[in-house]
């Protein structure tokens, strides 16, 4: 009887160690989202002072192919769609279905800097790279600083489906996996403004 009651209370104590260690690491993972908010806000606020500065060189209705872009919008939404079903099924521990959705995740990240990379390098054998204006500087800036966000999060999401596969849904890969999840809505979020306020009032 002693030693359930000892056992008993060791569970509880992992328990709630395990609850303020990821407090603690989406607490911090919070602090970070905010510092990204303030860098795009910068960088927004940059292209809103700079979109008219042409010298000459091309605006974004010359540019901008908005039924690609709207693609580029489809394949970044929908993967925040089957990054959630991945959750959702990490919270019922389906190993597997966690995996077929991280998968399937990554394949549309994956397609979306594709279209982006191809984007930028179609503007720039045109010669309407980022020296052209200030309004190009401003627009490779912006959308090059999701761009590179949404690799970062390839990697990671790349780097947590070995995790998952090697060592399950423990506590700790779970915390990443929500950590992830945060980040990748996050940019989702960021790109919706993206397309509002650089491509879809840039053709207007």
């Amino acid at each position: 009887m002693k030693e359930h009651v000892i056992n008993h209370h060791s569970d509880d104590h992992h328990h709630d160690h395990d609850a303020e260690a990821r407090s603690k690491v989406l607490f911090g993972f919070w602090i970070y989202i905010m510092s990204d908010l303030i860098i795009f806000s910068c960088l927004f606020a940059t292209y809103a002072v700079l979109h008219t500065h042409l010298y000459g060189g091309p605006a974004g209705k010359e540019l901008f192919d908005l039924n690609y872009v709207m693609i580029e919008t489809f394949l970044l939404l929908t993967s925040s769609f089957t990054f959630g079903l991945a959750m959702l099924a990490g919270n019922k521990e389906k190993k597997s279905q966690v995996l077929f959705w991280m998968f399937v995740t990554f394949l549309l990240g994956a397609a979306f800097i594709g279209m982006e990379i191809n984007e930028f390098h179609h503007l720039i054998l045109e010669g309407n790279g980022p020296h052209r204006s200030a309004f190009l500087s401003s627009f490779f800036g912006l959308v090059g600083t999701h761009g590179l966000h949404v690799t970062c999060g390839l990697i990671w999401m790349a780097m947590l489906m070995i995790q998952v596969y090697r060592f399950g849904l423990t506590p700790m890969v779970s915390r990443k996996l929500a950590c992830l999840s945060l980040f990748w809505h996050f940019l989702d979020i960021i790109w919706i403004f993206v397309f509002t306020i650089v491509y879809l009032m840039g053709v207007m």
